[in-house]
């Protein structure tokens, strides 16, 4: 048998190489600052008395502010919103790939942008909708940092809400000595995105949700990254859980397409930043 040191690093590139592969990848095309010509980011932007509030788009682990939303922001710019995306969790000499710092430290970097959306848009309030670690991460924020005074709702599509197990691959850590102290130093948010982490569980401790704010989750069942799936579920007053199946039988998204180009997802989003104006999403939302 090989010594526990030799398993070390194989096992760690392993999870690496699986969540690189799964979550949303940033390509070198685009700079991590770069601001897209389709009209989001735009701090000149005004909300309307159709859609009051702000909407600012969080990315998922390994994901930016432009890549992972080529498909959502301009979606919801053409139906009247105002949208931001930001990058939080960059990691030094790490470019393009972010969402990888300490969740807490993540969570205060989307604090200080809301505060410069609200103060360039003049709202009193925000939307926000996040993909993978991006519809976790702000419930940090919420819950302890004060972002429910700032935000009617959260739409978490695909979040690591109670974290995941990557298809049972993290319940291996136990039987390999030091690769959760390696994962902790190197990628501190895959990490903090395993089931039963501390973060996860101070996160989670004395309930899922805070007053005041709106909650909805889109999952799918097919999603091999936060796995299982129904870990992604909130419980608590104003959460509503959505499983796309329910809503379209042949929605065979997974976890990358559920936030890039699944537009009976991108539906929905829209269903839950304006409620009263919602309109049944079916499959054949994905001509809408």
């Amino acid at each position: 048998m090989l010594p526990w040191r030799r398993l070390l690093r194989p096992l760690t590139a392993l999870l690496l190489t699986a969540a690189v592969a799964l979550f949303p990848a940033a390509t070198a095309a685009h700079a991590a600052d770069a601001r897209p010509s389709s009209g989001w980011n735009d701090y000149t932007c005004k909300p309307s008395a159709a859609h009051p509030r702000p909407v600012v788009l969080v990315h998922g682990t390994f994901g930016n502010s432009v890549d992972n939303w080529l498909g959502l922001a301009p979606y919801l710019k053409n139906r009247g919103y105002c949208v931001f995306s930001l990058d939080y969790g960059q990691l030094p000499g790490v470019p393009f790939f972010h969402g990888l710092g300490p969740v807490e430290k993540s969570a205060e970097q989307l604090d200080a942008y809301v505060d410069r959306v609200l103060a360039a848009t003049g709202a009193a309030e925000t939307d926000l909708v996040g993909h993978s670690q991006g519809g976790m991460m702000p419930r940090y924020y919420l819950k302890f940092l004060g972002g429910a005074v700032e935000v009617n709702a959260l739409v978490g599509i695909a979040p690591s809400n109670h974290g995941t197990t990557l298809s049972g691959l993290t319940n291996l850590l136990p039987y390999f000595p030091g690769v959760g102290d390696l994962l902790n130093e190197h990628t501190p948010a895959l990490a903090d995105q395993v089931v039963g982490s501390d973060v996860l569980t101070k996160l989670n401790a004395g309930g899922d949700t805070v007053p005041g704010v709106r909650y909805t989750v889109l999952a799918t069942k097919y999603d091999e990254v936060v796995t299982p799936y129904r870990s992604q579920y909130l419980s608590g007053p104003g959460v509503r859980n959505v499983l796309l199946q329910d809503l379209c039988p042949l929605d065979f998204s997974e976890h990358l397409a559920i936030g890039l180009f699944d537009r009976i997802a991108f539906h929905e989003v829209a269903n839950a930043l304006d409620p009263a104006r919602a309109k049944p999403t079916t499959c054949a939302s994905v001509f809408g």
